[in-house]
């Protein structure tokens, strides 16, 4: 019996939600800095695409236009997930990716403005709810009961989810044209480049290489870059065979998968991940990660 687009998009959603909470830990916990996590990020990464790449080559009749579409998509994909890592160095995960899974927001907005598309009213409430529940989660509460806000981060945040559907809009177009196996690879290609060049350098190496428990922390990024590539692939696969839209927004809902993840371990082994909450905020958390997900799911099934 084949597999349908939607289990395959919701294993794949699964998979990079784990990948979210172990990319939290590493960086917050294990690695000295941003940097010296995507070194050794970008080498595993560059070996896995390599030996795909040599396993499924692209087709001979590819044309440009495909081509340049999957570079782009993998070179907006970069500096979105580049974004996304840096705001995980400086705040709790479960506040980050709620914030970062809007972007199927920006398709819907996107098609209106440049394909002419027309969204319903109810479409535009359910924007507006998305909006609403991004904002509830980005803030921070204190124990006198006053609210700060990320700022800065929020809107890095926002710029964020806006490059990464533009990532998924062309990548659709390039899955036309070539599979999914070589979906990945050129994105992983863009994504190894670009943190080969902004962190290959002289002390992120004396970095490395003072780590204490160094082989430890090297295996354990081998290991979560096969999730993020087993995540990756199954998401192309499901693009591939189902429209855009809906499977951007079964990806959307990846913040369930992270909220379940870290509220298990932050029990299970608080060393792995201190999640601090009291049940009214975690309710909070839960209401606005509901509310992002439920606009989500309107616009497009509406």
């Amino acid at each position: 019996m084949p597999v349908d687009w939607v289990s395959i998009a919701i294993f794949g959603t699964a998979f990079l939600g784990l990948v979210n909470i172990i990319d939290s830990h590493l960086i917050s916990r294990r690695m000295p800095s941003l940097r010296a996590f995507l070194l050794p990020v970008s080498f595993v990464t560059l070996t896995y695409a390599s030996v795909l790449f040599y396993l499924f080559p692209l087709p001979e009749d590819i044309g440009i236009w495909p081509l340049t579409a999957a570079v782009a998509s993998g070179t907006l994909r970069t500096i979105s997930v580049t974004i996304l890592l840096y705001t995980l160095k400086r705040e709790e995960v479960s506040r980050v990716i709620p914030i970062a899974s809007t972007y199927p927001v920006f398709v819907a907005i996107m098609a209106v403005l440049l394909l002419g598309e027309t969204l319903y009213p109810l479409q535009w409430i359910a924007i507006i709810i998305v909006v609403a529940g991004a904002v509830i989660i980005s803030a921070r509460w204190n124990r006198g009961g006053s609210t700060t806000w990320q700022g800065a981060l929020f809107f890095l945040l926002i710029g964020s989810s806006l490059l990464m559907a533009v990532a998924h809009v062309t990548a659709k177009y390039a899955l036309d044209y070539i599979s999914f196996w070589n979906m990945y690879c050129i994105g992983a290609f863009c994504m190894s480049g670009f943190f080969l060049l902004i962190s290959l350098r002289p002390h992120i190496l004396k970095e490395l290489g003072n780590m204490k428990q160094r082989n430890s922390a090297l295996t354990s990024i081998a290991l979560n870059e096969a999730l993020v590539m087993i995540g990756v692939v199954l998401l192309f696969w499901a693009m591939e065979r189902g429209p855009v839209s809906l499977v951007s927004t079964i990806i959307s809902s990846r913040p369930i998968f992270v909220v379940i993840y870290a509220l298990i371990l932050s029990r299970v082994s608080p060393m792995l991940l201190e999640w601090h909450y009291g049940r009214g905020i975690l309710a909070l958390r839960l209401i606005a990660i509901t509310m992002i997900v439920g606009g989500i799911a309107i616009i497009y099934l509406t």
